[in-house]
Order: structure tokens, then sequence, then C-alpha cells
């Protein structure tokens, strides 16, 4: 997989991806994630134009994956990550995730964050073996930003499940 920024063109492609990346959330009695809409396509292109949305290509070039990010309070936090399932479980959301992470140390960045459901094998299980913690509420690394990307995600309905803010730090290479 090459990873590289996003083209105009392929917005409505990571549209596709992240439909078919939510159907999994079907089998765990999430069918309000399954059937959220994917982001549209103007705030697609706002991560697009600001550097801070990457694919991961087929050997056709033609985008399987991809991750938008955005600084939060002196880290990279990971807005979406989204791979389709046709190609899940071959490392393609860890290397956008490591590409993430050297392009946030060559900026200055201490760290990765994200917010993800606790409880779903595919998220916060998952972002734990590649060396993200969990934040709970007296964590000073909770930061306001944190807090107000968790006030927004419960306004959307997200916090029906269980949700945690977790981080990475960013020390030396990868």
């Amino acid at each position: 997989m090459r990873i590289r920024t996003a083209s105009p063109a392929e917005l409505p492609l990571l549209q596709d991806i992240e439909r078919a990346a939510g159907e999994p959330f079907r089998s765990l009695g999430m069918t309000a994630v399954a059937d959220d809409d994917p982001l549209p396509l103007d705030v697609l292109d706002t991560y697009r134009r600001a550097g801070r949305a990457w694919v991961a290509a087929d050997p056709d070039d033609r985008p399987v994956a991809y991750l938008l990010a955005e600084p939060v309070d002196g880290a990279a936090h990971i807005e979406q990550v989204s791979v389709h399932p046709a190609v899940a479980r071959r490392g393609i959301g860890r290397s956008l995730i490591e590409h993430l992470a050297s392009a946030a140390r060559d900026q200055g960045l201490a760290a990765l964050t994200l917010t993800t459901f606790a409880e779903v094998p595919w998220n916060a299980p998952y972002y734990a073996r590649l060396g993200f913690r969990p934040l709970d509420d007296t964590d000073p690394a909770l930061t306001d930003g944190l807090r107000a990307i968790r006030r927004a995600e419960a306004a959307h309905g997200l916090a029906a499940w269980p949700r945690v803010c977790m981080r990475r730090e960013l020390t030396g290479s990868a």
C-alpha cells in the first residue's frame, strides 16, 4: 500500500470507504453507527486542503483506507480512520497511523490522540495494541480540546455506547 494525500476527485471514494467500514457495527447491535452518514464532501475537502487527509492506495492507486487528523492541544488528533472491510486486518490502519505519527513528530507535536468506542474489538483494544493508553477524567492529558470533542460526539449520539479518549506519546523515531 502506498500512503499519500487524498485528491479532490477521491473524496466520494472516502465516503464509500467510511460507509463500508461502518457495516461491521451492525453485528454488535450498533445500527445507528452503521447507518450514520459519512463526513460531507466539503468537510473532507477542508481536511484535504489543510494537508491532513491521507489515503492508503492499492496497486492500482485506488484508495482503500483513509485517515483524517487535526491538531488539538499540541497533539495530532485522529478524527477518522477507516479501512474498507475487503482489505481489513492487513496492517493498513496501522500504516496510516504510523504515517501520521511520523508527520506529527516532524511538526514537533507531542502525541497522537483519538476518541473511540471502548468495547468494540477493532476500536479501543486495537488502539491499545498500537501503544495508545486510555485517559480517564482525572488524567491531565485529557485536555480541554479533547473534552470538547467528547461533548460534540455525545451531542451526535455516540455516547449511547461507552467511549474513551486515548493518547500515544511520540518520542524519538518509530
